[in-house]
C-alpha cells in the first residue's frame, strides 16, 4: 500500500471508446490508489487534452472525446471528492510550466527520447514541435504538483527519468530546491490484456475487428457473444502457469478471469483444471459481465448529463490550479521573472 503522504499525479489521453484493456491496465489502479490515499489531493488525475493535439484532432471530436473521456473514469469509480481530477487545458500552468522548462532540459536529452522516433516514423520532418517536445509537458505535468510518485508503464519510464533530470538540473542552476523527484510507481502485475482474436497482440480500439475487444459500453449479449467466439485452443486447462506455455489465447482468457476476480492465476488454473474451454467460457462471460455493467450503466447517465460533467471538470480545474500555481509562481521567482496577475 502506498504511504499516506505521498502524492501521486498521473493523465490519460481522452481518445474514443476505452475497452477491457483500458480498464484493467490503467483506470481501476487508479481508483485503489484513491482510495488508499488519506488527503483528497493526495491523488492528481487529469485528462491529458494538451498532449492529444500533438498529433491532428478534429476538434469537434477532441471535445467529445474530452467529455467521454471523464465519464467513463467517473463511472469506472474515479470519485473527485477523492482525487483532484481534471482536464489538463483547463489549468494554465502547465502550459506555462512546460515553456520553463523547455528553456531547462537539453536537445541532447531529448534526441534520446524513443517514443518520438517511433511516433514520427519516417516523417520526422514534418511531426510537429509538440511531439518532439511532449516530454517537457509530461514533466511539468508531475513536477506542478510535487509528485512523489507517477503511475508509468514500461514504455514511459524514460519519460519520468527525463522529468527528473529537468528538476535535478533547474533545482541545482537556480539553487532553489522547489521541484520533487518523482518515482516511478511500475504496475509489475498489472493486467495486460490482449486481444480475444489473437493472444499475441494487445486488445486494442484500433483493430478493425469489433470481436478482438471487449468494450466498455458493450451489451450483455455482446460480451457475452464476443468471449464465446474468442479463440482458443482444444487443450483442457492445465493446472499450473507452465502449462499455458505457447498458449497465448488459453492464457489471455484465464488471466482475464484472474485480474477480474482478483484471485492469483495459479488459483484460477486449479479451479478450473481438466476443463476445456467450452466450460470455462460462460463462466468467464458472466464473470466480465458482472464487472462491466455497472460501469456500463453508469456511463449512460453521465453521457446524458454534460453539464453535470463539465461541473465536476471545472470544480477540479480549480483545486488543481490552487496547488499548481504555487508551483509556478516559485518557478518564476526562482529565474528572475516577475508575475502580474
Amino acid at each position: 500500500m502506498m504511504s499516506k503522504n505521498k502524492r501521486i499525479v498521473s493523465g490519460i489521453q481522452p481518445t474514443g471508446n476505452l475497452h477491457l484493456g483500458n480498464y484493467l491496465g490503467a483506470i481501476r489502479n487508479w481508483v485503489v490508489m484513491q482510495n488508499e490515499m488519506k488527503d483528497s489531493d493526495s491523488c492528481v488525475f487529469f485528462l491529458a487534452d494538451l498532449h492529444a493535439i500533438t498529433m491532428p484532432q478534429a476538434p469537434d471530436e477532441l471535445a467529445e472525446n474530452i467529455r467521454n473521456m471523464a465519464a467513463t473514469l467517473l463511472a469506472s469509480g474515479v470519485n473527485p471528492e477523492r482525487a483532484v481530477f481534471f482536464a489538463q487545458s483547463d489549468v494554465a500552468a502547465h502550459s506555462e510550466m512546460a515553456w520553463l522548462l523547455n528553456c531547462v532540459a537539453r536537445i541532447g536529452w531529448l534526441n534520446r527520447m524513443t517514443q518520438f522516433k517511433e511516433k514520427s516514423g519516417k516523417n520526422r520532418e514534418g511531426a510537429s514541435v509538440g511531439l518532439y517536445t511532449y516530454p517537457v509537458l509530461q514533466a511539468a505535468d508531475v513536477m506542478l504538483y510535487q509528485a512523489t510518485h507517477v503511475p508509468v508503464g514500461e514504455d514511459q519510464k524514460q519519460h519520468l527519468e527525463l522529468a527528473r533530470d529537468i528538476a535535478t538540473k533547474f533545482n541545482n542552476d537556480y539553487d532553489d530546491k522547489i521541484f520533487t523527484l518523482p518515482e516511478p510507481i511500475i504496475q509489475k502485475t498489472a493486467a495486460r490484456v490482449m486481444s480475444l482474436r489473437n493472444g499475441s497482440s494487445k486488445m486494442s480500439k484500433s483493430d478493425p475487428s469489433d470481436l478482438s475487444r471487449i468494450n466498455l459500453t458493450d451489451s450483455n449479449d455482446d460480451i457475452a457473444q464476443k468471449i464465446r467466439k474468442a479463440k482458443t485452443d482444444p487443450d483442457p486447462i492445465p493446472e499450473n502457469e507452465e502449462g499455458l506455455a505457447d498458449r497465448p489465447e488459453a492464457k489471455n482468457l484465464l488471466g482475464i478471469y484472474s485480474a477480474l476476480k482478483g484471485e492469483a492465476l495459479g488459483d484460477v488454473l486449479q479451479q478450473f483444471a481438466g476443463q476445456g474451454f467450452g466450460q470455462f467460457k460462460p463462466a468467464l462471460a458472466d464473470l466480465v459481465v458482472e464487472s462491466i455493467a455497472p460501469i456500463r450503466d453508469k456511463l449512460s447517465s453521465f453521457k446524458n448529463d454534460p453539464a453535470e460533467i463539465d461541473r465536476i471538470l471545472s470544480q477540479g480545474a480549480e483545486k488543481a490550479a490552487v496547488i499548481a500555481e504555487k508551483t509556478l509562481d516559485k518557478a518564476y521567482r526562482s529565474m528572475g521573472l516577475r508575475r502580474r496577475f
